[in-house]
């Protein structure tokens, strides 16, 4: 799934070379959420004059997967992470795992409207996907924790999820013998403890990144791989309908946190920026990537479709202070909404399937 040559070193860490996974142009990632800003205030009359090849820039794939400084790509730490991401045995009762929730059928979410934790209970959100986690900046939709390692002991460790003591499931991986060999070839200095456990799972999860979609072929050149309908419903995803001041990049999220508007109690980032009116009812902004196999939609699922999505934004949600600025009312015509549609279901591709890895005894 990934290529093992390191491609080059950065101040943000090792960057590993993706080709088998078609991205392509890391260099535009940067360059295009700052041109993003400017084309935000630009509005459907004056977009002749940016030109639609401008708007295509800002979406151009990733040549390079980013890995942390602190926790590089190796070979044995992806597939380490792989085998653990997959094994039930993380759970207390042996009975979920990472792929319970994030499970690659699914557009590597679950299917649900919320997420089911430690004894069949429903959790209060939904399960998101981990599709281009690698590019994330925050995590969880609260944005409660900061790395892709402190993510991935999360759940484990969560009494309403996998519901396993850190120092239990240590202990149990220890009793596994063919665990120990495969820790000591990823960790040769490091070992089998907490962090590496972490840092391998984390490893995995970066190398799940979604594959060319016709959008990406369309930007790339293709004028036949998308449709019309596509092609204005791209139009009016970065004018009318304001969507790509949130939705901004090749992945489609600007990583920041919003209140969209939903009718739901849950106070979201607010209970980490209680005194931040605006951060009341504010979840972070997903990408977009894969998205027609992601539905429902919304963080707590209650959004079955993607026409029903392009609905809501254009009612504007339920009017609050904490309400994002972004969110009123759009007007937009059922042409336009249609087309929207059309264009966000350009970002889905045709997935590789991913293997179940054989698990140590």
């Amino acid at each position: 799934m990934l290529g093992s040559k390191v491609a080059r070193s950065t101040a943000f860490g090792t960057a590993v070379a993706a080709t088998t996974l078609g991205l392509f142009g890391f260099a535009s990632i940067g360059f295009g959420a700052a041109i993003v800003g400017e084309t935000r205030r630009i509005d459907l009359g004056q977009k002749a004059a940016v030109g639609i090849d401008a708007m295509k820039a800002l979406y151009r794939r990733p040549a390079l997967i980013l890995f942390p400084e602190e926790n590089p790509y190796t070979p044995q730490k992806m597939s380490l992470g792989k085998k653990l991401y997959f094994d039930t045995r993380l759970s207390v009762t042996s009975a979920q795992s990472c792929a319970s929730c994030h499970n690659p059928g699914f557009g590597w979410g679950d299917g649900l409207a919320v997420g089911v934790g430690h004894g069949m209970e429903k959790l209060g959100r939904r399960s998101p996907t981990i599709v281009n986690a690698a590019w994330g900046a925050i995590f969880m939709w609260d944005g409660r924790l900061a790395t892709l390692e402190q993510q991935a002991l999360g759940p484990i460790q969560s009494p309403g999820e996998m519901n396993m003591p850190i120092d239990q499931l240590m202990d149990r991986l220890a009793s596994i013998a063919e665990y120990k060999p495969l820790f000591a070839a990823a960790f040769p200095t490091e070992g089998m403890t907490s962090k590496t456990l972490a840092k391998a799972i984390a490893t995995y999860e970066r190398t799940v990144v979604s594959e060319r979609a016709p959008f990406d072929a369309w930007i790339e050149g293709n004028e036949q791989a998308i449709s019309e309908e596509a092609k204005r419903g791209f139009a009016v995803f970065n004018t009318k309908a304001q969507c790509s001041s949130c939705h901004e990049g090749w992945n489609f999220t600007n990583e920041g946190f919003q209140d969209i508007g939903l009718p739901s109690a849950d106070v979201g980032r607010g209970e980490f920026l209680p005194d931040v009116i605006k951060m009341k009812h504010a979840f972070k902004t997903p990408g977009l990537r894969e998205i027609a196999r992601r539905a429902p939609y919304m963080h707590d699922g209650s959004i079955a479709t993607l026409e029903q999505v392009v609905e809501h934004y254009d009612r504007g949600g339920v009017d609050r202070p904490s309400r994002s600025d972004l969110m009123n009312p759009l007007g937009l015509s059922s042409q336009e909404k249609s087309d929207l549609v059309a264009f966000l279901q350009t970002l889905t591709s045709n997935l590789s399937p991913t293997a179940v890895p054989v698990l140590p005894r």
